[in-house]
């Protein structure tokens, strides 16, 4: 593996902790709903090597699907999160949306991060 996968499922796990954290936001719109959990869970999956690119990518178009059917605001931008999150194994850059959805998906929710 070289430096550059290395470093692109670094940004995939930090991709997952973003959305991961703000998940809560989307199951208190809709806990049947797991299709974002399963976004996060297949991020980290790819980033182990436990499932292809286009496994992954599926899985964010299902997490984008559960933004559009979500009722809040809060709850839409956790479940793009997570989509971004695990589309993070097809492009990187996603990486940094994702974390900026989770920003906003607390700043939505009138929570703010702790800063450390």
């Amino acid at each position: 593996m070289s430096v550059h996968d290395d470093e692109h499922r670094t940004l995939a796990i930090e991709a997952a902790n973003a959305a991961g954290r703000v998940l809560y936001l989307f199951e208190l719109d809709d806990s049947s709903d797991h299709r974002p959990r399963d976004a996060i869970a297949a991020i980290r999956a790819w980033a182990h090597g436990g499932i292809s690119v286009s496994e992954a990518r599926a899985a964010a178009f299902s997490a984008n699907s559960a933004a559009a059917d979500a009722r809040t605001k809060s709850a839409r931008a956790a479940a793009r999160a997570a989509g971004h999150a695990a589309a993070t194994a097809y492009v990187a850059a996603h990486a940094e949306r994702a974390e900026d959805l989770a920003l906003k998906a607390e700043k939505l929710a009138h929570r703010h991060p702790v800063m450390a």
